[in-house]
């Protein structure tokens, strides 16, 4: 009998030290998962701000199965995310901070066999050159159940949670990518257009190179007509004086309208135009400017298509409707092309 009570009272020393031993361990967590990502940081904080995008990108799928929920919010401070798993039975994401475009702050709140465990997740999206780097964290302190049970485990919370981070931060790159691809095509048809002046410089580049090219030239024109005091009458174009379709190559002038016959100093870089009014063929491309000889190919089928003939004389142009600065997903550019026919 004896050394049945040595073996109990052995046994409640080690269960004793034991639990001292994991109520002293240290519960603090951290984990983190960062990724480049070549999309502009505004577009990339909508795709994560927004909880009812989580449900097309977040890696807890993939482990196992989940079912979300979302409150009536799901922007902002007060948004919520409901979740209920198999192992982690529901769970709980509420937005308490954004700053928009570069940080985002969350609660986690989960619950599980072992009881309720909180959390803090904060983002930050930071601008790098052209491209965005997005960092996710997550940070808490564990309790005592849990610290036993990890204790148990062969695996630490960031040996579980960052794959399922960086499943999440790929996916959302996926997302947010096939967003900016999307483009569309619309041959408007016959139409009129009225022509006016417009102020100008001109130069030779392949096709692939004439939007970056214009960008700065359609930026120097600007600043020439703002010194000078010369009103802008309209969205910004690039009229091609010659188009070598079998080269790819170019000669084309980056202009800006204004209301008016502006005549300019002998030896100025920046000239005054006019564009006469001619009958075109207008299409519309919604989307990256990288499409465009897509728009062009579609043009010029339609004119054939429709017996219709390009007029020489005439100087086809392309008009960008919407300002790259301004609107960061380029699925939402606007241009349209002209092309004159008899």
């Amino acid at each position: 009998m004896k050394i049945i009570k040595y073996l109990l009272f052995l046994i409640l020393i080690l269960i004793i030290a034991g639990s001292i031993y994991i109520a002293t361990k240290d519960g603090d967590y951290s984990v983190e998962s960062n990724q480049i990502i070549n999309a502009p940081a505004p577009m990339l904080y909508r795709e994560i701000a927004d909880l009812s995008n989580w449900q097309t990108w977040e890696g807890w799928s993939e482990v196992e199965g989940i079912e979300m929920n979302l409150s009536d919010k799901t922007v902002g401070e007060g948004a919520e995310l409901n979740w209920k798993a198999d192992e982690i039975r529901d769970g709980k994401i509420t937005t308490v901070s954004a700053i928009p475009y570069s940080q985002l702050d969350q609660q986690l709140i989960m619950k599980t066999s072992l009881g309720q465990a909180e959390g803090i997740i904060h983002w930050t999206i930071r601008p790098e050159e052209k491209q965005t780097l997005v960092s996710w964290k997550m940070a808490g302190t564990l309790t005592f159940k849990e610290k036993l049970a990890f204790a148990l485990q062969d695996r630490d919370m960031a040996e579980i949670f960052k794959p399922i981070f960086e499943s999440s931060l790929k996916n959302i790159e996926e997302n947010v990518t096939r967003k900016m691809e999307e483009y569309s095509i619309n041959v408007d048809g016959v139409t009129e257009h009225g022509g006016g002046y417009y102020m100008y410089t001109t130069t030779a580049a392949r096709f692939g190179e004439v939007n970056s090219k214009a960008a700065n030239m359609i930026e120097q024109v600007s600043i020439y007509m703002e010194k000078n005091n010369i009103s802008i009458s309209g969205q910004p174009f690039v009229i091609y004086n010659q188009r070598d379709e079998r080269n790819g190559t170019t000669i084309f002038s980056a202009a800006v309208p204004t209301p008016s016959q502006v005549i300019t100093p002998s030896g100025s870089e920046v000239l005054n135009g006019y564009l006469q009014p001619q009958k075109v063929v207008k299409t519309t491309l919604k989307g990256n400017h990288k499409n465009a000889s897509e728009a062009w190919e579609r043009t010029y089928r339609y004119i054939e298509e429709n017996g219709l003939e390009v007029n020489p004389q005439g100087q086809p142009f392309e008009m960008y409707i919407t300002d790259p600065d301004e609107v960061d997903n380029p699925a939402l550019w606007i241009t349209e092309i002209y092309i004159p026919v008899k």
